[in-house]
């Protein structure tokens, strides 16, 4: 998918979201590396525990040869500036679902509508794997910008996780969220 926007300086850009392949392992993990960083309250895994990760690693968590996990990018003017992966479960009585994560988009590139294209992008995925129904993500409470890409793509929160992340600040709560995939 390719579209022109305006930013608000009215410079026209080329947009492009497209599945990522093992090829584009080093620009992900650049990004990702930025975001784990720069938003290490959204994220799980820290900045060194990813950045100890080999780039096999990387290169299959967006590629997987097996097709259970699979990323988006978004790229404007040639540049990955917003990603998003989805991960299928595996096991006979839960290959039904999948699990939205490592969502994210530059500060500079949000209000354009390229999260909640990395999210649809997602979805039309999982739609064409036979027996999808459910897919689910976590985020952490508080994100309320977040919530409301989430809640207007037709998430619901299902739960919230008390404590769920420990940081040096304390404790913040992980809401947990599930649509439908048809």
């Amino acid at each position: 998918m390719t579209s022109t926007r305006d930013t608000p300086d009215a410079k026209a850009f080329d947009v492009e979201i497209r599945q990522l392949v093992a090829e584009d392992a080093p620009r992900y993990r650049t990004l990702m590396l930025d975001a784990y960083e720069r938003f290490a309250d959204a994220f799980t895994s820290t900045a060194a525990e990813r950045r100890a990760k080999p780039m096999s690693w990387w290169a299959e968590r967006i590629a997987d040869p097996h097709g259970n996990s699979v990323a988006f990018g978004a790229f404007v003017d040639g540049e990955l500036v917003g990603t998003s992966g989805l991960e299928f479960e595996t096991r006979d009585k839960t290959r039904h679902k999948s699990l939205l994560f490592g969502m994210f988009v530059l500060p500079e590139q949000r209000g354009h509508g390229l999260g909640r294209s990395l999210v649809n992008a997602a979805l039309r995925h999982a739609q064409s794997r036979p027996g999808s129904v459910v897919m689910q993500l976590v985020l952490t409470g508080g994100n309320a910008p977040a919530q409301r890409l989430y809640e207007s793509c037709g998430f619901a929160v299902f739960g919230i996780e008390p404590m769920g992340l420990c940081i040096d600040r304390g404790y913040r709560d992980k809401v947990h969220m599930w649509r439908q995939v048809a």
